[in-house]
């Protein structure tokens, strides 16, 4: 895949999950009023039980079959592309109806694991979205693996948008029952979402499934591979990253549960433990809006390297390896600032009556950063097909973080604090371990600390600006208005003024390339002097 292609597919997925993260922020206050700060820690607990069934179900293969179809794309075996996707399709739909009726079966139980027995109605709700964001996942890492960004991109706003309406309309509707119907009605919208997006996929899929042959194409010198031998490589590029990640969510589960526990014994009741941990979900659903954009970049980057490590192009490789870096502490360092700066006043923006917990975002915003930097290096292990000890040391993180939760989340004065600061330590850990092995096994040459200092001093020049900016409007504008707008307006232009200021800063130390400049809209763009943007090389 050429360098243009890549920073247009992970434009265009960032901007899809940006809308996608954007809707879902919004959403949240109108759900947050719907089922109240308890109903929404079972929400959240709910849901880390789906993410780790989506995890076991989903990742692992959707990535394989991105991987798999950019090698074999490279090497223009375009029948085995389509054979590998179709088998890779096949074990998802298999996998994904086990794991629907596993979690039917074994909601209540789920529930208790968790320490959150009011979620057993929510987790079997959620039951048909296992199969059907399977059958999506399958298609979105076939169209990743061809180059093709945009059916993943469209996809996730129609699953986002259908998902918003019909989990605030059974919400509404079931609330009359008790806090465990009106959580289930919120998770109706999942499996709504996923269906529309799974039509999409497939009418997309039917209109596009050919590929585009050259004229002196002929396949008579192409190496082509059996069934068993393609079943092979789809299990050794999907298990990895399975154990990866799935061993992270199980830690998350996990975490859910010590976290519950531990509040418990400093001396929290159950309705306040809910709440506590409701101030967890809200925090990590700010942080996981910048974590959209690299989780973009993975996808863009992925088929990327693996095309390259299959035509043995160090060159090329080494090139996809700093972009991914570079682009990863571009984006993920000045969110962090922006969060950290802005986070009581985002609280209140975003949850207007239900602010609490702005703390976690001021001191945790650190996380987005190192939690960034662990996932892009999983994606660049993966591609040259070195998951395993990367696996460990995500585990090794894993039990650091549990042992300090247990620590200071019972200690009554920092409680749900302490989930924070083990987040900290627990992806510290494995960012170290992992550079050290992308190093090892690639033999090149980078430093983090230099590839991030730039964006950094950028960051903490927009982060005095934007703190300046959004103390001093909201003091003028409280003398003449009074409510809501004397925080969303501040806030707001805070917000805008910062991202231009980082901007125009990157520009003038240098610290933005014209590859990179090119991820800004056109329209954004327009905004920047021509001086400015002579000085980019």
């Amino acid at each position: 895949m050429k360098a243009q292609s890549t920073t247009k597919g992970f434009a265009m997925l960032s901007a899809a999950g940006m809308m996608v993260k954007i809707l879902s922020l919004l959403y949240v206050p109108f759900l947050l009023g719907l089922i109240g700060e308890d109903g929404y820690g079972v929400y959240y607990a709910t849901y880390n039980v789906f993410a780790f069934i989506y995890i076991l179900t989903n990742s692992g293969l959707s990535s394989a079959i991105s991987k798999l179809v950019s090698e074999l794309v490279a090497l223009k075996n375009y029948k085995d592309a389509i054979k590998s996707f179709k088998m890779a399709r096949a074990m998802m739909i298999l996998i994904g109806l086990i794991m629907s009726i596993f979690m039917v079966i074994s909601a209540k139980a789920l529930a208790n694991i968790t320490n959150y027995p009011k979620a057993y109605l929510a987790i079997a709700s959620l039951s048909p979205a296992a199969l059907l964001t399977s059958i999506a996942s399958a298609y979105r890492g076939y169209f990743q693996g061809r180059g093709d960004m945009k059916p993943t991109a469209v996809s996730q706003i129609l699953e986002q948008v259908a998902n918003i309406i019909f989990s605030l309309f059974f919400a509404a509707r079931w609330r009359k029952y008790g806090v465990e119907a009106a959580c289930a009605g919120a998770t109706v919208g999942t499996t709504v979402g996923a269906f529309v997006s799974v039509l999409y996929l497939i009418k997309f899929y039917k209109k596009h499934k050919k590929f585009k042959l050259p004229k002196d194409y002929n396949d008579k010198d192409i190496m082509r591979h059996s069934n068993k031998s393609l079943f092979k490589r789809i299990l050794y590029y999907s298990l990895p990253l399975t154990v990866s990640q799935g061993s992270q969510n199980a830690g998350n589960l996990i975490d859910a549960s010590n976290t519950k526990g531990r509040l418990l014994a400093a001396g929290f009741s159950d309705t306040e433990g809910n709440v506590k941990y409701g101030y967890l979900g809200k925090y990590q659903t700010l942080i996981n809006v910048p974590i959209t954009i690299i989780s973009a970049l993975c996808s863009a980057v992925l088929p990327l390297i693996s095309g390259a490590a299959a035509l043995n192009d160090r060159k090329e490789v080494k090139r996809g390896v700093d972009y991914a870096f570079k682009t990863t502490f571009l984006i993920a360092i000045p969110s962090a600032v922006g969060l950290a700066v802005l986070s009581t006043a985002i609280f209140k923006t975003i949850y207007p009556a239900f602010s609490s917990g702005a703390y976690l975002l001021k001191y945790g915003s650190i996380v987005l950063v190192l939690m960034a930097i662990v996932q892009i290096q999983a994606t660049i292990l993966q591609s040259i097909g070195k998951l395993y000890l990367s696996t460990l040391y995500i585990i090794i993180g894993i039990v650091l973080k549990i042992i300090i939760n247990f620590i200071l989340v019972a200690k009554p004065n920092i409680n749900i604090l302490g989930a924070v600061f083990g987040s900290m330590a627990g992806f510290l850990v494995p960012m170290l371990l992992n550079n050290r092995l992308i190093k090892r096994n690639l033999k090149i040459r980078y430093n983090l600390i230099s590839l991030a200092s730039k964006p950094l001093i950028a960051s903490a020049f927009m982060g005095v600006i934007v703190f300046i900016v959004q103390l001093n409007l909201e003091n003028i504008l409280s003398h003449i208005f009074k409510g809501y707008i004397t925080r969303i307006v501040p806030t707001g232009v805070a917000i805008l003024i910062g991202a231009f200021t980082y901007i125009y800063a990157l520009i003038l130390i240098g610290g933005i390339s014209k590859k990179e400049i090119e991820i800004i809209p056109e329209k954004l763009k327009k905004f920047i002097p021509k001086i400015l943007l002579d000085r980019i090389k």
